[in-house]
């Protein structure tokens, strides 16, 4: 059964406000997961961000990190954060959104 991709409000508007030229490759690395939700790399403390159970995706010759989580019981990846990869700003965004939802 093939998982549904859904955006957080948060990522929705992360994937809007990307160039252009951008959102068809993220969107074909995000199509991918519809049948492979494990095709990326699982996440754990990153530098101090504890993103246990969250997923980083690359995109666009990894210039792009998408963060998502597998929610296995309603077959879902749900779709957190979309950034540039400079540092780790992407993963500091998300773990804010995340401490906000708490």
């Amino acid at each position: 059964m093939p998982y549904k991709v859904v955006f957080t409000e948060d990522a929705a508007a992360d994937f809007r406000d990307l160039d252009g030229s951008l959102k068809k490759p993220v969107a074909a690395q995000l199509k991918k997961l519809e049948a492979s939700p494990h095709l990326g790399q699982p996440l754990g403390n990153m530098r101090g961000f504890d993103l246990t159970g969250y997923y980083k995706l690359y995109a666009v010759r990894k210039s792009i990190r998408v963060v998502y989580r597998i929610v296995e019981d309603k077959v879902i990846v749900e779709v957190v954060g979309i950034g540039k990869r400079v540092d780790f700003e992407v993963y500091a965004e998300v773990a804010r959104r995340l401490l906000g939802k708490e």
